[in-house]
């Protein structure tokens, strides 16, 4: 890998703690308050070596140990891994400090406005009752995109709300295309037309769509394509009536990481954060009653504390009318959640890099039919469900999908074809200042409520897309409500996310000046990992890969060194994932590295049922897990995977 020939810390060169690394030495301290963490690998060996004879280093040792090794690149650089606060360290602070700010909820939009307002020099805490991005920012389509449909709206009912809408999405996709590059890439998408007059009707859009994305431009043309080129890129498609074929693009990620991977450069800016802890109850100035805090719940422990805040910002999704009534029991109820279903095929159903849109299904709906993480997801939304963080599709709505599918393609799915089945819901929010004039329209944008009784900062609706915007746009507000907080000039009126990159995207470019293959290289080349492994670990962990790898290289507790051992042998997740997501990324719960931290839930559920076991003992072994514990947490990993399937024998069996 060619990298610049000094010192690094992986994931946050150019940061001022790497630049306290590089000053510290003699007549300088450093800001490390555990001076053991910073020994050279000898002397913590010698350390376990002192009592006398060698000893096996504890899995707690192991991860210490590799918290503090230097990582060697060929080129001889030494790269020192960024080691995130253990989650013990953020209740810590989360217990006994007090904070600005204060965000209930950790998908997409909250770790949105954690990062946002820590980055601008408030104190900033937040806190997830269940896992970061389990929810709503966990299943979506996995697109980044402005939403064609809309503009297609925009254009025939001359509706500028949803042009602007498409604008300010099309905006947002160029900054999340950037802020994590090796993880989110464009993904061209094919318009099948079987109509002639279709061709300039699609073709027009497409450009409209293109130029409204103008001014940032993040992805190519689009452009038609003929029969035969149409069929050759996507051979699975029905050719017979076909007259061509329009291709646009958008972006595509990997939300939960993505979610994830926000939630992470917040802490890392120096945001208190936590997974598991749950809102009971919001605390209320006596004199004012404004809301000051939260009373909340570590759901592992039972443990309940107060957390001060100047401000609470409700970011819950679907869920923020819980919290709302917290505050105020007659508030009105601003969501109407809409389930997404999905289901997933083999790769064998779909180019590795080539999607596919039925801009309108029988029942006028728009379906997708994606590549995404080896496996091809077609999916569709708007259809009703109720409020539930583990929403599960029916037997008619994953028929519906594929039946729609089957229209298009030449080789029809049928039940013994589905590897998977979820569905996500989307909070549809009607707009308090409508309801006060006495409608209850949707909104298609997002809103933002501050209470009349609390001064409660909620933010809903919106999209994935929008994430940053929605962000910015609540820290504005809060600052807006409580001038005060600018009132020592150390917090800044204006936000900074827009150009700003993600933990793993080598910001400062010392790392591998931001070319990912060179970490693909290297992990081929010198760790000898597969090439679809070393794929995966970069467009999941950008610079990060090279910390997994060195799990791979030095073994973990009875895997012996080099040894790149699979949680399944048809997909390229790896055990050593598990070790870096317990270590470095919170995760707590079988789910949270099968669903979560890798997506092998979503892809494949029976590839998930299988890793269960192993899973559990690799984490039951790093966090003390009674034989009580791990019997349960393999429970209730099942069950889980219960809902990311449908009964087969009530689907098409041709």
């Amino acid at each position: 890998m060619s990298l610049q020939p000094h010192l690094a810390l992986l994931g946050m060169a150019g940061s001022l703690v790497v630049a306290d690394r590089l000053r510290s030495g003699p007549g300088r301290k450093s800001r490390a308050k555990d001076s053991h963490r910073h020994l050279p690998p000898t002397s913590r060996s010698a350390n376990c070596e002192a009592s006398g004879g060698k000893r096996e280093l504890s899995p707690v040792e192991q991860l210490e140990d590799m918290r503090t090794t230097p990582i060697k690149c060929r080129d001889g650089t030494l790269v020192y891994p960024y080691s995130l606060p253990t989650r013990d360290a953020q209740l810590n602070r989360l217990k006994k400090e007090k904070f600005d700010v204060l965000v209930i909820g950790g998908g997409c939009v909250g770790s949105g406005v954690a990062l946002d307002a820590q980055i601008r020099g408030l104190k900033t805490a937040m806190v997830e009752a269940n896992d970061f991005s389990a929810g709503t920012s966990g299943r979506s389509t996995k697109l980044i995109h402005g939403g064609i449909r809309y503009l297609e709206t925009a254009f025939w009912k001359l509706d500028y709300g949803s042009f602007a809408l498409v604008q300010e999405a099309l905006e947002e996709r160029a900054h999340m295309l950037n802020a994590a590059p090796y993880m989110n890439s464009p993904l061209p998408i094919m318009i099948p037309i079987y109509k002639w007059w279709e061709v300039p009707y699609f073709w027009a859009g497409a450009k409209a769509y293109d130029l409204v994305a103008s001014r940032q431009k993040s992805v190519p043309s689009s452009h038609y394509m003929d029969v035969d080129e149409a069929l050759f890129q996507f051979p699975m498609l029905r050719g017979k009536g076909l007259k061509g074929a329009i291709i646009y693009y958008d972006g595509q990620m990997n939300d939960t990481r993505m979610g994830l991977t926000i939630a992470l450069t917040a802490a890392q800016e120096g945001a208190a954060i936590a997974n598991r802890v749950e809102v009971v109850s919001l605390l209320k100035d006596p004199g004012t009653g404004q809301v000051n805090g939260a009373r909340v719940q570590d759901r592992l422990t039972g443990v309940e504390w107060d957390i001060a805040a100047k401000v609470v910002v409700n970011a819950t999704g679907v869920f923020a009318d819980k919290i709302r009534k917290f505050d105020d029991p007659k508030a009105v109820e601003l969501i109407e959640p809409a389930a997404g279903v999905h289901v997933m095929f083999p790769a064998h159903f779909s180019p590795a890099k080539m999607g596919l849109i039925v801009p309108k299904t029988t029942d006028g709906r728009v379906l997708f039919f994606l590549p995404w993480e080896g496996c091809t997801l077609a999916g569709t939304t708007d259809s009703h469900s109720d409020i539930t963080m583990h929403p599960q599709p029916t037997a008619q709505e994953v028929n519906f999908i594929m039946q729609e599918t089957n229209r298009y393609l030449t080789t029809n799915v049928a039940a013994k074809d589905l590897i998977a089945a979820w569905s996500g819901l989307r909070p549809l929010v009607k707009d308090p200042e409508k309801i006060k004039e006495g409608t209850a329209a949707l909104s298609r944008n997002h809103v933002i409520e501050v209470s009349e009784t609390g001064k409660l900062i909620t933010i809903t609706g919106g999209k994935w897309t929008t994430y940053r915007r929605m962000a910015e746009d609540t820290v504005d507000r809060i600052l807006q409500e409580h001038a005060g907080l600018l009132a020592n000039g150390d917090v800044s009126p204006q936000a900074s996310t827009w150009n700003r990159k993600l933990l793993g995207a080598d910001r400062a470019g010392i790392v591998c000046a931001q070319k990912f293959n060179q970490i693909g290289i290297t992990l081929r080349n010198d760790y000898e990992l597969p090439e679809d492994v070393s794929a995966h670990l970069v467009k999941s962990y950008g610079t990060r890969a090279l910390q997994v790898a060195e799990w791979v290289r030095a073994g973990y507790l009875d895997t012996k060194p080099g040894k790149a051992k699979r949680l399944h042998s048809r997909y390229p997740f790896l055990e050593a994932e598990v070790i870096f997501a317990v270590d470095q990324e919170y995760a707590l719960k079988p789910m949270d590295i099968l669903a979560r931290r890798t997506r092998l839930a979503f892809l494949d559920t029976e590839a998930a049922r299988a890793a269960v076991p192993r899973v559990v003992k690799l984490m039951g072994d790093l966090l003390g897990w009674s034989w009580r514990q791990r019997t349960m947490e393999k429970a209730e990993a099942l069950a889980f995977l219960e809902t990311m399937n449908v009964e087969k024998t009530a689907l098409l069996k041709k």
